[in-house]
């Protein structure tokens, strides 16, 4: 049974920089992605890794960073330059092999909270 559990979230201010992790258990999967959801928003792509390429919405392009320790079965986002129009729950899953913007699995974990004042 695969388990995406998503840390590293919380408050902090604009400009500010955060770290999260995903970290998976069951299996290892080749297209990893973070997603969020803001309050009364639909959930929407923010990051993928693929093997070692990487991809980002345009939202978040060039202020996070995706990346993937397979030691650890592990993906982070480090996400620096922060908005208030980052604030969401933030949550990892694997990706569709035909579309890295979708997640493979419909479930999804509890997510972190990232929360960015002005």
């Amino acid at each position: 049974q695969v388990q995406l559990v998503e840390s590293g979230g919380g408050l902090v201010q604009a400009g500010g920089s955060l770290r999260l992790s995903c970290a998976a258990s069951g299996r290892t999967f080749s297209s990893m992605g973070w997603f969020r959801q803001a309050p009364v928003k639909e959930r929407e792509f923010v990051a993928a890794i693929k093997w070692s390429a990487t991809y980002y919405a345009d939202s978040v392009k060039g202020r996070f960073t995706i990346s993937r320790d397979n030691a650890r079965n592990t993906v982070y986002l480090q996400m620096n330059s922060l908005k208030p129009e980052d604030t969401a729950v933030y949550y990892c899953n694997a990706l569709q092999i035909s579309d890295y913007h979708k997640p493979l699995f419909d479930s999804w974990g509890q997510g972190t909270q990232v929360t960015v004042s002005s």
